[in-house]
């Protein structure tokens, strides 16, 4: 199962925990199992079914273009990070 690392901003609905281990082949999966755990997390992180604009979905260290179907393995890391731009 991909270990999941929780923003800050999502703590207080996962108790304050910092990671969780969920399955999930996907982006996608992985929040939805995240929502069964902690009822919440998919609204604040897809409002509208979508990622949210201006967060970033980095699986194994590399950043994801694909968005909930960026593919996680089973041994994957998995951030939820705001994305920076530049100019």
């Amino acid at each position: 199962m991909a270990r999941v690392w929780i923003p800050p901003l999502l703590r207080d609905l996962t108790g304050g925990r910092e990671t969780a281990t969920v399955p999930g082949a996907n982006v996608g999966e992985l929040i939805e199992a995240l929502e069964q755990q902690f009822p919440g997390v998919r609204g604040r992180l897809c409002p509208g079914g979508a990622l949210r604009p201006g967060l970033a979905v980095i699986v194994d260290g590399q950043v994801g273009r694909l968005g909930l179907l960026e593919t996680a393995g089973p041994d994957s890391e998995v951030h939820f990070l705001p994305a920076i731009a530049g100019g």
